[in-house]
This record gives C-alpha cells, structure tokens and sequence, in this order.
C-alpha cells in the first residue's frame, strides 16, 4: 500500500479515536504513535498534517458537508462515513498537492474498507458533488 494511503488510514483512526474519547486531536495524535511507532516519519507527518488541517479548518468543513449532505445532518451520519467526508473535503479544498481525483478516490476506497456497504457511494456522491460545484469550476479538473 502507497505511503499516502496508509498515512490516510492513520488520520482516519485517528480521527476516529477524537470523536469517541473526546481528545484533543494533539493527544490524540501523540497517542495514536505511542501505539504505532512503526510507521515512517513521511507517513506520520502526512496523517498529522491531515488531522491538524481538518481541525484547523472543521467548521468550515462540516459546513460545507452540511449543504451537500441533503436530508443528512452532519451528527446523525456514520462516524466513519462522516469523517472520511471530512478528510476528503480537506484534501479537495484545502491541499492543492493533491489532484481532485486521488482525493475522491482515496475517500471512496475507506469507505469502502471502513465503512458499511453503502458508504463509498454516499462518499462519493458528496465528493463529487462537491468537485463539480466548487472545484473544478475554479480551475483546471484532475
């Protein structure tokens, strides 16, 4: 598995331990590598710079989540489901090293390893959705 992969899987359970601990996301991140100290410096400064991001920037993000999740509220989706959305909207808006597509599609593929059998069309129905009405249309689409 790419290193990128695997470090998203790392924010994702990282991510996954804030909500269910109510831990800082420092603490939770330092935690979490307490635990897993075998991965390599690339992979645990790309999953921390996902966690920090998504916090950095979470109101702005589950906004957004919010309009294009119609009929959904944000607390009543799936933790799993609502943070791999929260991920993928962060990689979509907010880092432009990575191509919309791969975005989207490492989204689709946690969904589908974490989540139940209807999480990576919901994933990527909103993804999408939003790539479409807001990203692409500012610029060149991957």
């Amino acid at each position: 598995m790419r290193k990128r992969s695997v470090a998203r899987e790392c924010a994702l359970k990282v991510l996954y331990q804030i909500e269910m601990t109510s831990r800082t996301p420092d603490k939770a991140l330092a935690a979490f590598w307490e635990q897993e100290s075998e991965h390599p410096e690339d992979v645990r400064d790309f999953a921390s710079r996902l966690v920090d991001g998504i916090y950095a920037h979470l109101a702005d993000i589950d906004g957004k989540l919010g309009e294009y999740a119609t009929n959904w509220q944000l607390n009543r989706m799936a933790v799993i489901d609502r943070n791999v959305l929260r991920m993928g909207l962060y990689e979509l808006k907010y880092s432009s090293d990575i191509p919309p597509k791969v975005a989207i599609n490492e989204a689709v593929e946690l969904a589908k390893k974490y989540g139940d059998l209807d999480s990576s069309k919901f994933v990527n129905g909103i993804l999408d959705k939003v790539h479409k009405k807001e990203i692409a249309p500012a610029g060149p689409s991957s």
